[in-house]
């Protein structure tokens, strides 16, 4: 149906010149306006103040593979990259991490907990989840930031004070489920440590007998819910 297709630009008229050459000699001409190469595509407000705040403590690859990992696209609709990142920060002029002083000094990754503390990231992981310690994240997805204190150092060692229970054992003496035990201890209402010698490594917890009336709320509520 169509011979030839032949396509003029004229950057100072800002436009282009579409002619369409049919069979049988037809000939339909077109005009599109060309977009100003100074205009930018707007990017979410949300995204924009996210990047903002990523850039404080994450380099811009990082940036990027949270933000895909959020779903996020530019005000282009495209997948977030390095380079777009640093376009839109060079853009809305944000500087990058290593021109920033960082917020905090006791903020370590995963990995430095992990080598820190003398574990595996595996087991930072583990107590985040059970609450052991404390770790913030940016926002969704981003890397773990721990806060490495030495209250927390001093709640590794090589064995429990006499008495403290593992995580099913205290339960048991407190009438409680695990889930609670374990919000007890990240609130910092049940003093725990973590063994890490021999074959009994693991979490220990300063438990108390049950005694009458101690914890009847606790059960009640579970009860109830």
């Amino acid at each position: 149906m169509i011979t030839d297709i032949v396509v003029t630009v004229e950057h100072e008229q800002q436009r282009a010149l579409l002619r369409i050459v049919w069979e049988g000699g037809a000939v339909t001409d077109h005009e599109l306006t060309l977009p100003k190469a100074s205009s930018h595509i707007a990017t979410d407000p949300d995204t924009l103040e996210l990047v903002r705040c990523l850039a404080a403590d994450y380099p811009d690859h990082q940036i990027a593979g949270i933000l895909a990992r959020q779903g996020r696209l530019t005000g282009a609709g495209k997948p977030f990259t390095a380079d777009r990142v640093r376009s839109l920060r060079s853009h809305h002029k944000i500087p990058f991490a290593a021109a920033r002083t960082p917020a905090s000094t006791d903020r370590v990754t995963v990995a430095t907990a992990a080598n820190q503390l003398g574990v595996s990231t595996a087991t930072v992981h583990r107590w985040l989840r059970d609450g052991f310690i404390m770790g913030e994240q940016v926002t969704r997805n981003a890397p773990w930031q721990i806060h490495i204190t030495p209250e927390l150092r001093d709640r590794i060692c090589q064995h429990a004070p006499e008495g403290w229970l593992p995580l099913a054992e205290a339960a048991n003496a407190l009438g409680l489920a695990r889930q609670t035990v374990l919000h007890k201890v990240q609130r910092g209402e049940l003093p725990a440590v973590y063994v890490q010698h021999g074959k009994r490594k693991g979490l220990r917890i300063q438990a108390i007998p049950h005694q009458t009336g101690l914890f009847d709320n606790n059960r009640r509520e579970e009860t109830q819910c």
